[in-house]
């Protein structure tokens, strides 16, 4: 996935401003230690530092790992696949915001990666699109593609149910302690092309695998079948869903982890892009939390 980094935060910073009452409901004391998982430019990551936490941001995205160093160099950050990243220590909490729905390859391996991660007790908070995300924009894209007679597009998004999170949680070795739902209207306060402008951003692996002449006439189609249900006079909306949660890492269980892990990785070693004044993410001390050992995903 290559991301359009430059953009994220200007254009849709409400990812990150949405993600304040995911926040208070982590609840980070000072000297716990966090991952802010699928991190993006690092904004939750030093939301979450400044409450006195030790913190590493994880992403796939080179490009956005970058970006938060870049922002935030008093942090750290690694660039790693949710789907198979370990760490040498257990973390008091895993953090996630708006980043669980990308992790589609294997969305249990993520799960028992996470549990890997945590200490027994530990906490994981997050919020993901739920079942219903983005509906009208997702229909506009797939009517859009079958009227220039393209096929079927390939969505990179997961957005499951409230009942079929909970049962991977509980089957992964969690104990769920809250559960929402709940619809989450968005404006697109920055996006003059509306649902086009949205395609671009979240999808622009869909755009790359249309011929060139076809992606603006594409576009137009899209803007026009989604606007009857998403642009008003004030702008255009995202019909978003949410899935918010927070579970508990069950006592043990470690057996059950130990049998869906994947093959742990070689030894750590400085992740790329890092900056030469950075060390690698290995040594754990009591200032500085255990980075994990992480992958670097192939980027698209």
């Amino acid at each position: 996935m290559q991301w359009a980094v430059a953009t994220y935060d200007t254009a849709f910073g409400y990812v990150s401003a949405h993600g304040a009452p995911l926040l208070d409901l982590l609840d980070p004391q000072p000297d716990e230690r966090v991952i802010d998982l699928g991190c993006g430019t690092g904004v939750s990551t030093a939301e979450i530092a400044a409450r006195g936490a030790d913190v590493i941001g994880i992403d796939e995205s080179l490009e956005m790992v970058n970006a938060a160093r870049s922002e935030h160099p008093h942090l750290s950050f690694a660039v790693g696949d949710a789907h198979d990243f370990t760490i040498s220590e257990p973390y008091d909490a895993v953090f996630s915001n708006s980043a669980l729905h990308w992790m589609s390859r294997d969305p249990s391996a993520v799960i028992s990666r996470v549990h890997a991660a945590l200490r027994p007790g530990g906490r994981f908070v997050a919020e993901m699109g739920g079942a219903g995300n983005c509906a009208e924009l997702i229909a506009a894209v797939q009517t859009a593609w079958r009227v220039f007679g393209l096929p079927e597009p390939e969505l990179p998004w997961y957005f499951p149910t409230p009942a079929e999170y909970a049962t991977r949680l509980e089957e992964g070795g969690f104990v769920v302690r809250l559960m929402e739902y709940f619809d989450r209207p968005t404006r697109l306060a920055e996006c003059p092309d509306g649902a086009a402008d949205w395609v671009r951003l979240f999808a622009p692996e869909l755009i790359a695998e249309v011929p060139p002449e076809l992606a603006g006439p594409l576009l137009d189609r899209v803007n026009e079948l989604a606007a009857p249900a998403l642009r008003r006079e004030s702008g255009w909306m995202a019909d978003y869903v949410r899935l918010r949660f927070a579970a508990v890492r069950k006592p043990g269980g470690d057996e059950l982890v130990q049998s869906q892990a994947p093959q742990a990785p070689p030894p750590p070693h400085t992740p790329p892009g890092a900056h030469p004044s950075q060390p690698p993410h290995a040594a754990s001390t009591s200032q500085t939390p255990p980075a994990p050992h992480t992958h670097s995903a192939p980027q698209a």
